[in-house]
């Protein structure tokens, strides 16, 4: 008998050993000067562990639910150079721009977390939400996410929400987001001066609001910062999953919706635009925002919570990233570029039309974070004056003569510590909008993956 539970020990530590020595294997000592700031090498070891743990629970509810959990070593979906994915879980996208063929336009179709709610008054409801982004290299490997270590400057900050796991593996978060909202945006008047028009709007009401305790950015027992956007509970769904018909307006939020995959644990959602670099194709969903405005123009949930994030203006401290819309771009493609603007996306019918962006760098790059801190233009020349905005050198130079300044109702009256311009001023408004993928004009009219459930 006394051998017997010798041996039985000796299995159970050895199973010890293998469990920890299979942890080991995937630990990364390669620490970015972005984590070292976070963290000490031992303790970001630490976490790593404790993260490759995190991502295995995550990976095991994609499986229960019915779906396809990503498997790092021998991904479902090879993708090429030329379309340069930056999410490697995505299952499936469909690149067609052509809305006479694809009335919503691009979409991308991402596995589907299921988790719990934190409703105000204590209770509990379940909730479907997708992840796009880690702070952890470990993490963000195992998910097929993208590795964004600048994340992990929210902890702390209040801008930011804790989860905790049940005995089944699900997260629980501490906050909640409420879909059931009607949207609606009335453009705004031309101003006096004849240079803006329809930004900023008359009205804009969200489709979707968040409570006081919800944030994008989860922190999970692990310390990890995930960036978790909710898509759909029991009072509806995410304005970005396109109706079966393909219009952009939601009419009803029903759960029904095909392009929601409960049972397959995957949901589809729509591609905005966006230039980068002086190239197009810079697609990325937007989900949540920290001012009404931005989320019902661009089809998000507010999420106040948001704009305690650190810190508005200031690149690279902070947790976010600037990016530049104008207010009053071009409304007419006059040279097959398209159109460009907030006041494009305010006074366009039904949401059909994106704001089409511009942006500094792209998710390969260490500092990037999924969160972007606005930093709105202004043309002062007519219309036809107006060029698409490209790249920000574009922007830096058009501001440097005077044919763009900071828009008028930017929240800071001058530049803050930002490397990226020293001639742009911050909104005070951030859109949490991860960067899916940047397809050459070789990808674009293709599809690849399965883009669409079932």
């Amino acid at each position: 008998m006394k051998n017997f539970i010798t041996t039985l020990l000796s299995i159970f530590v050895a199973s010890l050993f293998v469990s920890c020595d299979k942890d080991d294997n995937v630990i990364d000592d390669n620490v970015t000067a972005e984590e070292s700031t976070v963290l000490s090498s031992k303790s970001l070891r630490t976490q790593s562990k404790e993260a490759y743990k995190e991502a295995k629970l995550l990976l095991a509810s994609i499986k229960k639910d019915g779906g396809v959990p990503y498997d790092v070593s021998n991904p479902a979906l090879t993708f090429t150079e030329d379309q340069n994915v930056f999410l490697p879980s995505v299952l499936g996208i469909d690149y067609r721009i052509d809305r006479t063929v694809v009335p919503a336009g691009p979409t991308a179709r991402f596995p589907m977390f299921q988790g719990w709610e934190t409703l105000p008054n204590g209770t509990r409801r379940k909730g479907y939400y997708v992840i796009t982004e880690a702070s952890n290299r470990v993490m963000a490997r195992e998910l097929g996410v993208i590795f964004s270590p600048r994340m992990a400057r929210s902890v702390g900050s209040g801008g930011e929400q804790k989860a905790f796991w049940t005995k089944k593996g699900r997260l629980v978060f501490e906050g909640s987001v409420d879909f059931s909202p009607k949207r609606s945006l009335r453009a705004g008047a031309r101003s006096d001066d004849g240079l803006l028009f329809g930004f900023p709007p008359a009205q804009a009401n969200p489709g979707a609001l968040a409570d006081s305790a919800w944030s994008s950015y989860v922190v999970l027992p692990s310390g990890v910062v995930i960036n978790a956007q909710m898509v759909a509970n029991n009072t509806g769904i995410h304005d970005r999953i396109p109706n079966p018909n393909g219009n952009r307006r939601r009419d009803q939020d029903d759960l029904n919706n095909p392009n929601l995959g409960i049972g397959q644990a995957s949901v589809v959602m729509q591609l905005l635009d966006g230039w980068q670099d002086g190239k197009p194709y810079y697609f990325h969903i937007v989900t949540d925002t920290s001012a009404p405005g931005p989320a019902t123009i661009e089809l998000g949930v507010f999420a106040p919570r948001l704009a305690n994030l650190p810190r508005f203006g200031v690149f690279p401290g902070g947790s976010m990233l600037p990016f530049s819309p104008t207010a009053n771009g071009r409304t007419t493609d006059t040279d097959g570029d398209g159109v460009q603007g907030l006041n494009s996306a305010s006074l366009s019918t039904r949401q059909v039309q994106d704001p089409t962006n511009t942006f500094p760098i792209d998710p390969r790059d260490r500092r990037y974070a999924p969160m972007w801190d606005a930093h709105i233009t202004e043309f002062t020349v007519p219309e036809n004056e107006r060029p698409i905005l490209k790249s920000f050198d574009q922007v830096n130079a058009l501001l440097a003569n005077g044919t763009l300044i900071p828009f008028r109702g930017n929240a800071n009256p001058s530049p803050l510590a930002n490397s990226l311009s020293n001639l742009l001023t911050a909104t005070g408004a951030i859109i949490n909008c991860p960067v899916i993928t940047q397809p050459r004009e070789s990808a674009i009219g293709t599809q690849i993956g399965l883009p669409r459930n079932n």
